[in-house]
Order: C-alpha cells, then sequence, then structure tokens
C-alpha cells in the first residue's frame, strides 16, 4: 500500500461524495474532530488502568464515534447514512452525571490542569469546542449538516470538563480554581442554568 496519492497538490481533498478545496469549512470541522481523537488517544496512554479502567473503556468508545462525528461531517451524498447516534449524545449524559457526584462540588471557575491527564483532557475539551464553532459554521453554509454532531460535540465538551475533574480527584490533585472567578456554580450546575 502506497500512503501518498498525490491527489492534494493542488489543494483540493475528496470527502465522501466529492471534492472540495483543503480549507473548506468542512474539511476545517471534520479535520477539527480528528485534532480531539488525537488528544484523547494522548490521554489513554497516560492514564493507568488500575484507576481509569471505566475512563479508558470509555475514552475509546469516544474515539470510534469521533471517527463517526468526523465522517458523518465529511459525507455531502444525497442519502446520507450517519453513523452517530442519539444513544451516544446519553450515554455521555449519564457518565457526566456520575462524574459530578463523583468529584468535589464546583463554585468557581477552574485553571485547565492539575494532572498530565487531566490537562491533555482539557486541551481534548477545548479543540471540542473549537470543533462545535465549526459546525455551526458549516450548518449555515449547509443545512443538511447533521445536527445530531453539533449535539455529540457539545456535550462531548462538557464530558471532558467533568471528566479532568474526576481524574485529578482520583489521583489526589486539587483543581486549581480561578482566583478573580466569582461564584458561578450551584449544586454543580452554572447558575445560569436551570
Amino acid at each position: 500500500m502506497r500512503l501518498y496519492t498525490r491527489t492534494g497538490d493542488k489543494g483540493k481533498t475528496s470527502i465522501i461524495g466529492g471534492r472540495v478545496d483543503k480549507d473548506d469549512t468542512r474539511v476545517e470541522a471534520y479535520g477539527t474532530v480528528d485534532e480531539v481523537n488525537c488528544f484523547v488517544g494522548q490521554a489513554i496512554t497516560e492514564l493507568k488502568p488500575e484507576l481509569f479502567k471505566d475512563v479508558l473503556d470509555d475514552l475509546e468508545k469516544i474515539q470510534h464515534e469521533l471517527f463517526d462525528c468526523g465522517g458523518d461531517l465529511a459525507n455531502i451524498t444525497e442519502k446520507r447514512q450517519l453513523k452517530l447516534q442519539q444513544e451516544s449524545i446519553d450515554y455521555l449524559e449519564t457518565r457526566i452525571d456520575e462524574f459530578i457526584k463523583e468529584a468535589p462540588e464546583l463554585e468557581r471557575f477552574i485553571l485547565p490542569g492539575g494532572t498530565k491527564p487531566a490537562a491533555s483532557i482539557h486541551i481534548a475539551r477545548t479543540v471540542t469546542r473549537r470543533a462545535e464553532r465549526l459546525v455551526v459554521k458549516l450548518m449555515k453554509a449547509d443545512p443538511e449538516t447533521p445536527e445530531l454532531a453539533l449535539q455529540y460535540l457539545n456535550r462531548l465538551s462538557d464530558y471532558f470538563f467533568a471528566l479532568a475533574r474526576v481524574i485529578n480527584f482520583r489521583l489526589n490533585v486539587k483543581d486549581v480554581e480561578y482566583v478573580r472567578s466569582a461564584k458561578v456554580f450551584r449544586d454543580g450546575k452554572r447558575k445560569d442554568e436551570k
């Protein structure tokens, strides 16, 4: 198998159902989803199985779902067969609720970091937010963009925030509160949530 094809040498790339410029918003969106996947892979290498078996199972599942999400975003065929399903979002919500119960209660914003794997997950969280913004931009250009991809990325960034806190907690490292933050959380939720 030859890895290089030379077909992209003129600034175009293949997607499912056609070819587009390499700086197309669609390519930026699914490329950023791939970037998230890489940081998830990095975090996996930093987590000890004896303490994080449940998390490692989650993260491998998420890596597959990120491939599904990227494939769905790269698909412009008329009859799109989407791989990402609502069950993935439901699962993330369940895990977020479990993580919120496990980690200490939060009142203020925190600084990203603490431990190395938590820092990797915080990077994955912020890159996920960027992917989410790009999907919003893509949806404006192509109303057929799967809304489920946007919802999944939104929930995934919340999952990563909750997970980073659990990682630090399990490793006995306290989150560092942002010193100028007002109290923005109550009962595990932001004050502006209902």
